[in-house]
């Protein structure tokens, strides 16, 4: 009879929904969990003008476009993407999958690893290299554990200062190039810098006024510098060079940069285009240099557009990875796995990677994670309609076989 097999969908479909609710209720906490909600739709046993009873189907699918609220967390590898997009992950075996659960926290190993056991994806930007944007295949898992000491090699410094216009110039014998006992200057000042093991090296930075407008400038390595300190080196200057300034303005017009090979370190271009020649006194506003010592890893963090960086006990930090964000054209449509995983599948899309804090893609949010997006009070109301429902098909299906029961007690 049509109003058993009816009412038999209808507890089936209630059923189903009762299902739905107790997953998100068994989620209420589950980061980064997006409830789930069934749809029902009614079924006919053929296509006719007249309505003809067929039941009722349901379709359950997980709202993965929803946001969840962003909770801050105390733990820097945690994240949370504020907006579209997921993250990519693998297991153990190397297969990939899509998640917002952003519980990371690093392995034995130093791998990022959820609360599912899921590994963060990632390219590797610490060659310097730009890997493709949209490709799988370049992503290998995120290691915190591949920082050891750092040491960065000095290629660029720069001085800022103003020499005297009223300086007396130095005979071409007594200059700082010729590097003898007699040897004299205007002013002077230092530079430290590093070599490529991190060794840092004091620069003497010589300043001699050679006429009108005119200096030399020579760079000694101060550990060359001869008892007490001065002329003469134990080794010739570094670099010279001769500047050339603007009568009028007082800037300078040529000699900038000063290029100096660094002693067991790379050729640092030094520039000196801020270099003046006023009516005032020898005085040094700036001057840097890039390059540091030897440092052991302090941390990481992690910026909106996914870039993950080493951070170094001396203030460096080192971009090391880059963390993509991944999606699909009907999110709603993946396909669940287990840890609140997904994978695309023919009614979803294929799975295609961005930057995170740009184009469609939301942001990431290190230190935070993403709340479930269960309403307890909204999933309990509906448990008590579910309920209700599938007692109302029971009664019917009672009712139906209260009516067999009478067909079948006739009399021929």
């Amino acid at each position: 009879m049509t109003i058993l097999n009816t009412s038999v969908s209808g507890m089936l479909a209630d059923s189903n929904w009762l299902s739905s609710i107790s997953q998100n209720v068994a989620n209420a906490n589950t980061t980064g969990y997006k409830n789930a909600e069934t749809d029902f739709s009614t079924l006919v046993d053929q296509v006719s003008t007249a309505a003809a009873g067929g039941g009722v189907m349901t379709t359950t699918r997980n709202l993965n476009t929803l946001q969840g609220n962003v909770v801050s967390s105390s733990t820097a590898t945690n994240l949370a993407v504020q907006g579209s997009g997921f993250f990519v992950v693998s297991d153990s075996s190397g297969a990939t999958y899509l998640t917002r659960n952003g519980s990371f926290v690093p392995d034995a190993s130093g791998n990022l690893v959820n609360s599912a056991g899921y590994y963060l994806m990632g390219n590797d930007v610490q060659s310097g290299s730009a890997p493709p944007a949209n490709a799988l295949s370049t992503l290998q898992k995120v290691n915190v554990n591949s920082a050891g000491e750092t040491a960065t090699p000095t290629t660029s410094a720069s001085i800022a200062a103003n020499l005297p216009a009223s300086a007396t110039p130095i005979a071409a014998a007594d200059l700082p190039s010729v590097n003898s006992a007699s040897s004299t200057y205007t002013d002077v000042t230092s530079l430290v810098v590093y070599d490529n093991l991190g060794g840092a090296h004091t620069i003497n930075l010589y300043l001699a006024n050679t006429g009108a407008n005119t200096w030399e400038v020579d760079a000694f390595d101060a550990s060359k510098a001869a008892t007490g300190g001065g002329f003469p080196y134990s080794s010739g200057p570094l670099a010279t060079a001769t500047l050339n300034f603007n009568p009028t303005t007082g800037s300078l017009s040529s000699g900038s940069p000063l290029t100096i090979a660094v002693p067991n370190g790379q050729s640092m271009s030094l520039d000196l285009s801020n270099l003046t020649q006023l009516a005032a006194a020898f005085s040094v506003s700036s001057a840097t240099a890039n390059g540091n010592a030897p440092a052991s890893l302090q941390g990481v963090s992690i910026a909106p557009d996914g870039t993950l960086s080493f951070n170094y006990t001396n203030g460096a930090s080192i971009a090391a990875y880059d963390v993509p964000l991944a999606n699909v054209a009907s999110p709603d449509n993946l396909t669940s796995v287990n840890g609140n995983a997904f994978t695309a599948n023919a009614a979803s899309g294929p799975v295609y990677l961005g930057t995170a804090n740009a184009g469609s893609f939301g942001a990431i949010d290190s230190s935070s994670l993403e709340s479930s997006t269960v309403d307890l009070a909204t999933e309990l109301t509906d448990m008590i309609q579910a309920q209700s429902a599938y007692e109302a098909n029971s009664k019917v299906f009672q009712t139906g076989a209260n009516i067999l029961d009478v067909l079948n007690g006739l009399k021929a």
